[in-house]
């Protein structure tokens, strides 16, 4: 990836923080997108800020990880406005930045990374709308990928499992009192989104200390 151009939605910490590190680690010349400490500071959810941030840059590989930590409650105790945190986040986000992507576009043989969760499979019982605002980011980063094939974009969804030490996974950890054995970290999962091929993406990869394997 020497000299490759990454930017990274949610790259200042957590999983973002480590996908950014690996990048760095080829020899790419990494953009971080965040609230606060950034190269590009903005709030992921604008669409002008979105599409001016990838016509500057114009990434060789786009990784959306940015989202919000979920309220962990049972729901009787949710309210609706805790409920929907996340698909006013995670799943707005996506579908600015996929649209983004569509719309410059990115140029043929690029290609973007959105981050769902493994909580869609299992279920989250405790976090909400959480496990069903990023089945929904996998669906439409399918619908995506669909329009971005005649332009020569690769798109997929990345579904990681709980992660020690990022704001989701410790609040998962927490509330759960789970804590998967062995425990992936940000530096590993970084590691195998840099590591994904550069052609012939599956539609969406699961991502945990095994490395990643496609969704079945």
């Amino acid at each position: 990836m020497t000299d490759t151009s990454v930017v990274v939605v949610g790259g200042s910490r957590g999983l973002g923080r480590g996908v950014a590190d690996a990048a760095r680690a080829t020899g790419a010349r990494v953009t971080v997108v965040a609230r606060a400490g950034a190269d590009e500071p903005g709030d992921a959810t604008d669409e002008s800020f979105a599409g001016e941030v990838l016509a500057k840059h114009r990434p060789d590989l786009l990784v959306v990880t940015a989202g919000a930590v979920p309220v962990m409650r049972p729901l009787t105790a949710q309210t609706w406005e805790t409920f929907s945190v996340n698909w006013h986040a995670d799943v707005r986000i996506a579908f600015t930045w996929l649209r983004a992507a569509l719309r410059l576009p990115l140029a043929p043989g690029s290609r973007v990374v959105i981050f769902g969760s493994g909580a869609e499979r299992r279920g989250s019982p405790l976090s909400g709308g959480y496990a069903g605002a990023k089945a929904t980011v996998r669906l439409m980063t399918g619908y995506a990928a669909a329009e971005a094939r005649d332009l020569g974009i690769a798109m997929t969804a990345v579904l990681p499992g709980i992660t020690p030490g990022t704001g989701v996974g410790d609040t998962a950890v927490t509330a759960y009192g789970i804590r998967p054995a062995p425990a992936p970290t940000p530096a590993s999962m970084g590691a195998a989104i840099v590591g994904l091929p550069t052609e012939g993406l599956e539609p969406a990869y699961v991502l945990d200390a095994a490395g990643l394997r496609p969704l079945s």
